[in-house]
């Protein structure tokens, strides 16, 4: 049977002050209609998947179950220890209902555009899992040379809609960004992927044998004792466990992957410019998510609280953010640098504003 996975422990300190440690990227109603990013998030991976997991930080969790619902399937893990861990817990949640498990994985804070090719691009990935038993990303096709996201170099064609994977690309600097562009046979890395849950835990028990240890252990509580007894065990072990990713610590370095590529008006809302590419903009161009005024002002973008009023005279590209008790102005071409005044403020103790 096929799953959905969410992966919804992300801080997005570039989001800040709307992104708190209390109220994550995940949770800002930054979708469509106001969703917040994992509800929309959930609603896309139940369509395109089937029954979905939320994996989540147990800090996290009480906010997330009131967001998505007392029904909402959610398995907290004690500590973060980054992607690997967490897709690792799902597949042993997964392989404990169902041995021939196939997930597909979602971070929990991407914006798509375009559902009903992101539907037929997870399914067509999916297919592929199940058929070849490999791990299937899913590459977006660039829009832009953009140094920010990695890169999935593409090797050969395998069918229709279908290649393998020659290698994984760091964030690139602007000029690599520009060539890979040029030359084609590049895709972006959306962090979008599907496999058996079995060849992950595989994969994880060869990559990362520590973090494969515990989890096996886990698995075996969860067989002996359920979810109470698992939970425990994962209390003791996470812990000690490697903080990477999934992408370092398992798919750059597995065999024989396959990418599917799509066109799905993707967004990883990675900081706040990127609302200029998700909301429309006046005829000044600028993106308003706030009442107030905008006076001689271009190329703005402006988010605040319900009723809060936010006024613009005569500037031109900036950010300016209100968001409970915090406001932060920057300028929009250095809107990837607001997690430098996050790390400002905790330097100088204002660790209750973050």
């Amino acid at each position: 049977m096929r799953y959905g996975v969410i992966l919804a422990g992300g801080g997005g300190t570039r989001l800040w002050p709307a992104s708190r440690r209390a109220r994550p990227k995940p949770l800002l109603p930054l979708a469509p209609g106001g969703a917040t990013l994992i509800a929309a998030t959930l609603r896309r991976a139940e369509r395109a998947a089937g029954p979905t997991l939320v994996v989540t930080a147990a800090e996290m969790e009480p906010a997330v179950r009131a967001e998505l619902g007392s029904d909402a399937w959610i398995l907290a893990e004690p500590v973060g220890r980054n992607t690997a861990a967490a897709v690792g817990l799902a597949a042993v949640a997964l392989m404990a209902r169902d041995p021939d498990a196939v997930m597909a994985v979602f971070p929990a804070d991407h914006h798509i555009a375009d559902e009903d090719a992101f539907t037929a691009v997870v399914a067509r990935a999916l297919a592929a899992a199940e058929s070849s038993r490999a791990i299937v990303s899913i590459g977006v096709v660039p829009t832009r040379p953009e140094p920010g996201f990695g890169y999935i170099e593409l090797g050969e064609e395998l069918g229709p809609g279908l290649r393998a994977v020659r290698r994984f690309v760091e964030k690139p600097d602007a000029a690599a960004a520009l060539s890979m562009v040029a030359a084609g046979g590049h895709l972006w890395n959306a962090g979008i992927f599907a496999c058996p849950a079995e060849r992950m835990l595989e994969e994880i028990e060869q990559h990362l044998p520590d973090t494969g240890r515990a989890l096996s252990e886990i698995a075996a509580a969860l067989a002996a004792g359920g979810e109470e007894a698992a939970a425990a065990r994962a209390a003791e072990l996470y812990p000690a466990l490697p903080a990477i990713s999934i992408d370092h610590g398992v798919l750059e370095k597995a065999g024989d992957l396959l990418c599917v590529p799509g066109e799905l008006g993707w967004n990883d809302v990675g900081a706040w410019s990127a609302l200029a590419e998700i909301e429309p903009a006046d005829p000044d161009g600028n993106v308003r998510l706030a009442e107030g005024a905008l006076v001689d002002a271009r190329g703005n973008i402006v988010l605040a609280d319900p009723g809060r009023v936010v006024a613009l005279v005569g500037v031109e590209g900036l950010v300016v953010v209100q968001a409970g008790d915090a406001v932060l102005v920057v300028p929009r071409a250095r809107a990837q640098e607001v997690r430098a005044a996050v790390a400002a403020l905790e330097a100088a103790g204002l660790d209750r504003y973050l």
